[in-house]
């Protein structure tokens, strides 16, 4: 069920965010941990938006999902404080936990892969882990981009700060067609339909 909330209404008519997360600085440009930036990134170009403006610690822009006015976001705190950014503009628009939509990358699957998840633990990601410490909740539907298991030889933060390859990106590709779509079937609120299809 869409959440709907007068205040919400005046205040802009958002009433969901889609929230990528990432490194704000140029050299983390398409690395691992950038995940979420690369798929907002896509979304918004789908949408003829640009996410460009400066507000809630984030560069924020808007799209119309099936109708719906939905919050693009990509908090400018880097990765380990995203829940600051996210906070303020949930605050701002009395938008509650599930009608925000978290993308962020997963060592836990290989590249090319995503995962859907109604809501869950942080799983040892640090972004997601600072949205769930400051907001005290963990129901936010997340949509997990693989970034490839840690090879034994790397330091895990090498790892993820790493860039993908040319041929890695290009198998990204697929992710942020299906993270979009899935995108819109969890703003229309068929999260079941999407994690059957794309989990």
């Amino acid at each position: 069920m869409l959440f709907r909330h007068k205040s919400t209404e005046l205040a802009g008519g958002y009433q969901f965010i889609i929230a990528g997360l990432g490194n704000p600085d140029r050299k983390y440009e398409n690395t691992r941990h950038n995940s979420g930036f690369i798929v907002l990134d896509h979304i918004a170009e789908k949408y003829n938006t640009r996410i460009d403006r400066l507000k809630y610690k984030s560069y924020c822009g808007t799209a119309e999902i099936n109708g719906v006015k939905v919050l693009l976001l990509k908090p400018q705190t880097y990765m380990n404080n995203s829940g600051q950014a996210l906070v303020e503009a949930m605050n701002f628009y009395k938008i509650p936990p599930e009608n925000c939509i978290i993308i962020f990358d997963d060592i836990s699957l290989d590249v090319g892969k995503m995962r859907i998840r109604r809501k869950g633990s942080d799983g040892g990601q640090k972004g997601m882990r600072s949205i769930i410490y400051l907001t005290g909740s963990d129901a936010f539907p997340r949509i997990k981009v693989g970034i490839g298991a840690k090879p034994e030889s790397w330091d895990l933060a090498d790892w993820v700060l790493s860039r993908f390859s040319d041929q890695e990106l290009k198998s990204l590709d697929s992710v942020c067609e299906n993270a979009a779509a899935a995108a819109e079937l969890i703003i229309s609120g068929n999260i079941d339909k999407a994690m059957n299809l794309y989990n």
